[in-house]
């Protein structure tokens, strides 16, 4: 059994920060790609940005230079770092990693159960 377990979510002013843990816990041989995707009430669910295993990130247009994603492997975790938060970024956020687990030949894609996130204007 493997689990994501988000965390950071809130309620923020616009022009503000919010920093987002997601910690991958269980069976776990390996992780490749770990990522933040974003779903607003309406709209379909996107990406936000993607860390490899071995560091190289690629960002959503609407959040470069704003948002930053890092991960720990020791840990088996992503975070997403969100300043100069925007109305436009509120959302849930959903943590996303291509995990390997023991036992198991190939890598599956787990999700997290979302954090919300608020930007009051």
């Amino acid at each position: 059994q493997v689990q994501l377990v988000e965390s950071g979510g809130g309620l923020v002013q616009a022009g503000g920060s919010l920093r987002l843990s997601c910690a991958a816990s269980g069976s776990i041989f390996g992780i490749n790609d770990m990522g933040w995707y974003r779903q607003a009430p309406g709209k379909q669910r996107e990406l936000v940005a993607v860390i490899s295993s071995g560091g190289s990130t690629n960002y959503a247009d609407p959040v470069k230079g704003r948002f930053t994603i890092s991960r720990d492997n020791a840990k088996n975790t992503v975070y997403l770092q969100m300043n100069s938060l925007k109305p436009e970024d509120a959302a849930v956020y959903y943590c996303n990693a291509d995990i390997l687990g023991y036992g198991l030949g190939y890598a599956q894609s787990y999700w997290g159960q979302g954090t919300q996130v608020t930007v009051s204007s």
